[in-house]
């Protein structure tokens, strides 16, 4: 279990915090953008404009302090190609900083054909295994990371996430009841840590604010009453 440090922050203050982070650093960008579900929404995260050292290293920050306020027990971390990756590096590095010193390792899209060979980089997965990404939305990394990490005869144990959208997944090109969350904890049977939730930008809009944030939560609100989950 991680336990290192100071008391992380209160999840509520540790979110608004990330969303005011998100925004300061245009990941986080309110308008109107079409998803991979065909949706068009008022907002849009994009966690590959985390794109210097100084955004990033606070972004492991987030995520060390998510976990360790959840109580999440865990052996090491794994990245999904492609923005796993990184994220899962820097993680390890921050808990390593913290006094937690953790193994990470990583997949290839594709196998190589020489050298060590194979799709798995990094340390061998052993125990129980993280699953460090950006955000969650058919779930098709998840799934594809825990057969890797099952068939390496390790057990793939929770999902950390930066953002959770919590809203309802498509499936055979229909709206699910649930989300892609709630199918990783409901069906696949593994905790899901999240930095923050679609309902901690909403909280922002509300308390914190934009600027003309009343049009945009309006939007973010019927957005959210059309395609959202409840239940989380």
């Amino acid at each position: 279990m991680v336990d290192v440090g100071a008391p992380p922050p209160e999840p509520g203050r540790l979110a608004q915090d990330f969303v005011r982070f998100a925004v300061a650093s245009g990941v986080l960008r309110f308008g109107e953008f079409k998803t991979k579900a065909g949706r068009l929404s008022p907002y849009f995260f994009d966690a590959g404009l985390f794109d210097d050292g100084s955004k990033l290293g606070r972004l492991a920050q987030f995520y060390a302090q998510a976990l360790r306020a959840s109580g999440i027990g865990f052996d090491m971390v794994f990245g999904p190609a492609y923005k796993g990756i990184p994220l899962a590096a820097t993680v390890a590095m921050e808990l390593a900083r913290q006094g937690r010193n953790v193994p990470f390792a990583y997949n290839r899209k594709e196998a190589k054909d020489h050298g060590e060979g194979g799709t798995l980089v990094g340390a061998p997965l052993a125990g129980r295994v993280l699953i460090i990404d950006d955000v969650l939305s058919a779930g098709t990394a998840v799934r594809e990371s825990i057969a890797l990490i099952r068939a390496a005869g390790a057990t793939p144990c929770a999902l950390a996430i930066a953002l959770d959208r919590q809203e309802k997944t498509i499936e055979n090109g229909r709206d699910a009841e649930h989300s892609a969350v709630q199918y990783v904890r409901r069906q696949l049977g593994m905790q899901v840590c999240s930095i923050a939730q679609l309902a901690d930008l909403l909280l922002h809009l509300a308390q914190d604010g934009i600027g003309g944030a009343r049009p945009v939560y309006e939007k973010m609100l019927a957005y959210r009453q059309r395609y959202g989950v409840s239940g989380e």
